[in-house]
């Protein structure tokens, strides 16, 4: 307090005058109607400012939930479509709940990414409580990302399609023809096709996606696109080269797929003959 009265009274001059300066300034504002309104003008000039950038920072703020918000109703329709593409009849639209779908589609995000060694992992911020299990399969809007090879109760590692161990089942979109995806290693960028039959009709810039013959992605998920191709030295198959969809060195949110069938289908598929 004794601070204050010292600056008062050591700076009694300057207050003074500034008092006084804003007195007169009142004065002349509220007796003139031209200054008044381009003080007003000016005021609502500094306010808007002021209000301009206080909302800026909360949508800054707010963008983390806005983003939760809408990586959740992507999972809604990414689910809704996935069930669709193998659910055609009416019965299916009339009755969405989980329990009557195929796949369950759940959010995560990307806790640990790596893609320049040659057997790369991704770790997501899910598993088992958030039921996530391994054989998972983990995508983004744009394509496959990998499949979940080991979980924790709140964590899961995904073995990336960027992984030498990786094979995944993948087709020619235009035509049909099945291949094995598999990584050489070499770029991130790219992944490979192989064991295409040799009548298939292999152009570049077509689309390869998921071919559906497995227990874990559905059909048609996006894979990449043919950058080049050539045939194999037996001569009867065709190894092609793929542009991902997905740039494998920055993936955020994923989402991962369950297919509540997968256990059936491989009973089935594992029993004698």
């Amino acid at each position: 307090m004794q601070q204050i009265f010292n600056f008062v009274i050591k700076n009694k001059t300057f207050l003074l005058f500034l008092f006084l300066f804003g007195i007169s300034l009142a004065f002349t504002i509220q007796s003139h109607s031209y200054h008044r309104s381009k003080f007003i003008s000016s005021a609502n000039g500094i306010t808007g400012g002021v209000y301009g950038m206080v909302n800026s920072v909360d949508k800054y703020f707010g963008l983390e939930i806005e983003n939760s918000k809408l990586a959740e109703e992507n999972k809604r329709l990414r689910q809704l479509l996935l069930n669709l593409q193998i659910n055609a009849d009416s019965s299916f639209l009339q009755n969405k709940e989980n329990n009557n779908l195929n796949y369950v589609v759940r959010t995560a995000e990307v806790f640990k990414n790596s893609y320049a060694s040659p057997n790369n992992y991704l770790t997501i911020n899910k598993g088992e409580k958030d039921s996530i299990y391994e054989d998972f399969g983990v995508i983004t809007p744009k394509g496959i990302v990998g499949i979940i090879d080991n979980t924790s109760n709140n964590y899961s590692r995904v073995i990336s399609i960027l992984n030498k161990k990786s094979r995944i089942n993948a087709k020619l979109k235009n035509s049909n023809h099945i291949g094995s995806l598999e990584w050489n290693g070499k770029s991130p960028e790219f992944s490979q096709l192989t064991d295409v039959s040799k009548f298939a009709d292999v152009k570049i810039g077509d689309t390869i996606e998921t071919g559906g013959e497995s227990a874990i992605f559905p059909k048609g998920i996006g894979i990449g696109t043919i950058e080049s191709f050539q045939v194999d030295i037996t001569g009867d198959t065709y190894n092609i080269e793929i542009r991902l969809f997905n740039d494998m060195t920055n993936v955020g949110t994923v989402y991962v797929i369950e297919n509540k069938d997968r256990k059936e289908i491989l009973e089935l598929e594992n029993s004698d003959e």
